[in-house]
């Protein structure tokens, strides 16, 4: 093993090895030059340096040819290229002027070029260029940003290009997603670990105004699966979805969104299920045709501007949910049961319910023995996590029957 003290000149080569076992994401910086003319290089240097102001930065070679034209311009363009465009990155890195000949681009209103299919685009005016050594430390002042398709970002690693997987996930940050990501961060431990002892998916969900969006995933390594659900997901937050993120509001709102239900989906029974659900503290989804559909609808709905018939179906399988199915009543310790989805909430500070945890993935078949044991590991990863947040759940009292597993079957 090499190694080096103050004492002793750094030998570069163990220097680029040693920092080499860091990972590091590849952007394209781009720019215009003098003659109006697309120029760009690749960076592995790119960071976030601050919120208030908003700003990033980049650390360019001293011996770039590519920066001195793009500091010239003042302003630059941040690509954050996905694992399927490392062509994109090594025609850039080429010594060459006409490196946009392969590469598809558009011109942003800034008049910045933005490239094709990448995964994001940040543009900055430059605000400063700091000295650092063989590099320049380069500060831009973000202008405008945003998030285009949601694929693996391209990585750099021990001297070879390479794509991102990881078991824990998280959606991308939006502006209403800031404090419930935050909260998702607390509770990715526990989220990690249910996954892990159960082999099966945690995903955490929560409400904004009137949809349903996915914001973090968790799955057990076992598995070698993605998540089950495409994150940043959003959907309609309409009835039978998701009912422990509305059992615990006040009358009225419960009474608004029980309205809010499709022709299809018996109000009652709705009712019902929100006061087992509130009872017992958790709910439970059991596969059907109509659970299928629905499952299948969502699965086709993009992340960003849906159709109005895709929005269409989607609200239509909703509605033909079966309550009887997507919130049994009550289930029988020896029964076989084809389980989708069981789902507990976290609380905030205020008795509120903050995040919906859910399993997902789980076996084709559980007795309702195995199901008490899954409901009651995931409780258990939703009280921690709602005490990690400084969070109490409200005190109320089971009754008997929605408290323990009964002996009255249900059809799986």
């Amino acid at each position: 093993m090499t190694s080096a003290t103050t004492d002793q000149p750094m030998d570069a080569r163990h220097f680029r090895t040693v920092l080499g076992h860091f990972p590091t994401g590849v952007v394209a910086v781009t720019s215009l030059n003098s003659d109006g003319n697309p120029i760009g290089m690749t960076v592995g240097s790119f960071t976030s340096v601050s919120l208030d102001p908003p700003l990033v930065a980049f650390l360019p070679d001293k011996r770039s040819s590519t920066f001195p034209r793009i500091r010239e311009s003042g302003r630059f363009c941040v690509n954050i290229l996905s694992a399927a465009q490392e062509g994109v990155c090594r025609q850039l890195a080429r010594k060459q002027d006409e490196k946009f000949t392969a590469i598809d681009w558009t011109m942003s209103p800034a008049r910045t070029p933005r490239i094709a299919d990448s995964i994001g685009w940040i543009e900055c005016e430059i605000d400063s260029v700091i000295d650092a050594g063989d590099h320049d430390i380069v500060i831009g002042k973000v202008l405008a940003l945003d998030v285009h398709v949601l694929h693996s970002p391209l990585i750099f690693f021990q001297g070879g290009y390479g794509r991102f997987a990881s078991t824990s996930l998280t959606a991308p940050a939006e502006a209403d997603l800031f404090h419930p990501l935050r909260i998702v961060d607390q509770a990715r431990t526990e989220m990690g670990a249910a996954a892990g002892e159960l082999n099966a998916e945690v995903c955490a969900s929560i409400v904004i105004g009137d949809q349903l969006v996915l914001i973090g995933s968790s799955v057990a390594n076992s598995l070698g699966t993605a998540p089950h659900i495409r994150l940043g997901q959003r959907m309609p937050f309409a009835p039978p979805l998701a009912l422990p993120l509305i059992a615990w509001k006040d009358d009225a709102t419960i009474e608004s969104w029980v309205a809010s239900a499709g022709p299809g989906v018996d109000r009652a029974l709705v009712r019902n299920a929100l006061d087992r659900v509130r009872s017992r503290g958790w709910s439970l989804v059991l596969r059907s045709d109509q659970q299928m559909r629905f499952e299948r609808a969502v699965s086709a709905l993009p992340l960003r501007n849906a159709t109005r018939e895709q929005s269409d179906e989607l609200t239509a399988a909703a509605g033909e949910l079966v309550l009887d199915g997507y919130e049994p009543a009550e289930l029988d310790g020896d029964q076989q049961y084809h389980v989708r989805v069981i789902s507990v909430p976290v609380f905030d500070e205020s008795g509120d319910v903050v995040l919906l945890l859910s399993l997902y993935q789980l076996p084709r078949l559980l007795s309702g023995h195995d199901v008490n044991r899954y409901v009651s590991r995931l409780i258990l990863a939703a009280e921690r996590v709602t005490a990690t947040i400084g969070g109490t759940a409200p005190v109320h009292e089971p009754t008997p029957a929605a408290a323990a597993v009964s002996r009255t079957a249900v059809p799986a």
